[in-house]
């Protein structure tokens, strides 16, 4: 089965191998595994050894997401969040939910937040001291400029937090370049290729001493993921973590650094997002994201608006040839969701497009174009 899915991605076989043992996580000879690790994913980010500290949850982006609003932010904090796409709009309800004051940036999810409506907006309520974006949305494809939102959030003299859950590891990113960033957020099921179960935050050392007591959760609180750490000696976990996970996620960081790292793999799911982009337009498809905005992480594309189409008996007759998508769209209009990241090659790619092919003409649908 070929998985094109936004994450969990496919895996290589060696990763999956890796989950076959049993591990101790606390046992001496797995210390050294979980210290690598984070020193690894460090050193990926452009992170800084005695600045920058690497600190795990277990679970999804959404954990991590909500432990730094709550470590970072004060209880009825004020945060930025530029919303333009489902990611965002999940931000937004951690925050709220978890008693910080949101000021909206809407914009649409067909293009990246504009820099200077982030300067705009920070201007307008010297009260915020933080911005709250998503790299990648993966409800659209579209990505936001990291580099250039954080100059503006930099220049205002606020704080950063960044879901790049779904970007890390294909997307540049340089922590030492960006030091408004408190914590970069990522987990171990996406562009770095590894198994789910794994939540990370790369976090400045200096901000994380600075929160203690302020995140209001035992579970979700960075800073006291960071003291036991200290405590520990050696980065230990709190609560038990997913040691099976941690260790394919060693082997998944090897490949990627066989690979040729970040560089290597953003060309190779770039490579992905042309075949598919190319060929759903060769269909008669139509993308939801202009070639202009495409990022490499996933191609949203416009249902048909032929009455024979319905997605999830199109999700079924791809299936049957052996490529699984999402059965759920988070666009506004009717969309579906085709991944390009994984262990996944533009072979693979060129394959899937036939296989699209070959389920809309046994659907009977001829009306390709959107409504």
């Amino acid at each position: 089965m070929l998985l094109l899915i936004p994450g969990p991605v496919q895996t290589r076989p060696e990763t999956r191998a890796a989950m076959a043992l049993d591990y101790a996580p606390w046992d001496n000879d797995f210390r050294a595994v979980y210290a690598e690790i984070r020193e690894r994913v460090r050193d990926l980010a452009g992170g800084v050894a005695g600045e920058h500290a690497t600190l795990c949850l277990q679970g999804c982006g959404h954990f991590m997401m909500e432990a730094a609003i709550r470590t970072f932010i004060p209880a009825g904090g004020k945060l930025l969040v530029p919303r333009n796409g489902a990611y965002a709009e999940r931000a937004v309800r951690l925050a709220t939910e978890a008693g910080r004051e949101v000021v909206s940036l809407h914009a649409v999810d067909t293009e990246g937040v504009a820099p200077a409506a982030v300067a705009a907006a920070l201007a307008a309520e010297p009260g915020i001291s933080h911005v709250v974006m998503v790299q990648n949305e993966t409800g659209s494809g579209i990505v936001n400029d990291a580099q250039a939102v954080g100059a503006v959030v930099r220049a205002a003299g606020r704080r950063m937090i960044l879901d790049s859950v779904s970007a890390f590891g294909a997307l540049p990113m340089s922590l030492a370049e960006q030091p408004e960033l408190d914590a970069l957020l990522f987990t171990s099921g996406k562009c770095l290729e590894g198994l789910p179960g794994i939540g990370f935050a790369i976090a400045r050392v200096d901000r994380l001493e600075a929160s203690q007591g302020q995140a209001g959760s035992w579970s979700f609180d960075l800073a006291d993921v960071y003291q036991h750490a200290l405590r520990a000696g050696w980065g230990s976990f709190r609560f038990t973590p997913p040691v099976q996970a941690l260790a394919a996620f060693r082997v998944a960081l090897d490949l990627h650094a066989q690979e040729g790292g970040q560089p290597a793999r953003l060309a190779r799911y770039t490579a992905n997002m042309r075949v598919l982009y190319d060929g759903v337009q060769a269909l008669g498809l139509t993308p939801y994201l202009t070639r202009q905005h495409q990022g490499p992480v996933i191609v949203t594309i416009h249902q048909p608006a032929d009455p024979a189409f319905a997605l999830q008996p199109f999700v079924d007759a791809l299936k049957a040839r052996g490529v699984l998508i999402s059965n759920f769209y988070n666009t506004k209009a009717p969309t579906m969701r085709i991944g390009c990241v994984g262990a996944v090659t533009p072979e693979d790619m060129r394959g899937a497009v036939a296989a699209i092919g070959e389920a809309l003409q046994e659907l009977g649908v001829r009306q390709l174009a959107a409504a």
